[in-house]
């Protein structure tokens, strides 16, 4: 299968190498001359046989609309766009509509793996007509972990953003009480080695995790996180989540906590963000703050 993706960074780049390992062919499309494999999003469309698959991996708001805009005048009646960046997901209603108008398709993907999904596959959450969903299977299929789970048709156009909105608002609380445990057993004398009992927590226990694993390999680059500013960005979805959660009067305490926490974060150098900001750029590339 063919397929045109747009945006080769941290994980677009590792996508297209994925795909291409399954098989498939991929043209992609970025504004730095070292990895892009066309100068521009025509050329991209005009290197595909049609019906063409466009595949979108940019940054959520203005760089997706621009980029829908930009398509909607290039691609014909029959293709289908899939947004696998972070949009929120009242954004693909408004692009679903604005290409139908043109006769072409959208999907929306939540996509996660961060960093590793090269080696690992993402887990992926899908929203649209299943008959769109069919035809682009095969490149869900090359992403997607081996075994049984991994990937979901979600529901109708929003329902995959929504529920990797949701996931990554999950993220936000567990990462948050990985973060206060830390602390604590940080400041308490009696425990002299907290990265081990850490890494004893990786086995046998019920908080056992992928993130356990990583706060873990955080601790062995840095065993008390010294290099590191207390300080932890987010990226929308966490605020997007509560504000859902106020829309449908779902109380979601843990979560809006832990994206109140980093709030706090730019205004201290707190102890508890460095532990949240390791874990960040373990699992996704996401940039730290040195001392």
């Amino acid at each position: 299968m063919e397929l045109g993706l747009v945006g080769l960074g941290k994980m677009g780049g590792n996508m297209r190498e994925r795909i291409r390992r399954a098989g498939h062919t991929v043209v992609g499309y970025a504004h730095d001359p070292q990895t892009t494999d066309v100068a521009s999003l025509k050329d991209l469309v005009d290197a595909l046989s049609a019906p063409r698959v466009v595949w979108l991996m940019v940054p959520a708001g203005q760089a997706t609309q621009s980029t829908v805009d930009e398509l909607a005048e290039l691609l014909s009646p029959g293709d289908i766009v899939v947004d696998g960046g972070n949009s929120r997901w009242t954004d693909d209603e408004r692009h679903a509509e604005q290409l139908a108008a043109k006769g072409i398709g959208f999907l929306d993907c939540g996509v996660s793996g961060g960093v590793w999904g090269l080696e690992n596959g993402y887990a992926l959450m899908y929203g649209g007509d299943a008959e769109l969903v069919a035809r682009v299977q095969p490149i869900f299929d090359a992403l997607r972990p081996e075994g049984e789970f991994g990937a979901v048709h979600a529901g109708k156009v929003g329902a995959g953003h929504f529920a990797k909105m949701v996931h990554n608002g999950i993220e936000y609380a567990m990462m948050q009480a990985f973060a206060e445990g830390w602390e604590l057993l940080e400041r308490v004398e009696a425990v002299t080695d907290v990265r081990e009992v850490f890494r004893s927590w990786q086995q046998g226990t019920v908080i056992r995790s992928w993130l356990l694993d990583l706060a873990v390999r955080a601790l062995e680059e840095d065993e008390h996180l010294d290099r590191l500013r207390g300080y932890a960005a987010d990226s929308g979805e966490g605020r997007w989540t509560v504000e859902a959660a106020i829309e449908h009067a779902v109380p979601l305490p843990a979560i809006t906590a832990s994206l109140f926490a980093r709030f706090g974060s730019r205004q201290d150098d707190s102890p508890q963000m460095k532990m949240v900001a390791a874990l960040r750029n373990q699992f996704g590339g996401h940039a730290v703050e040195s001392k």
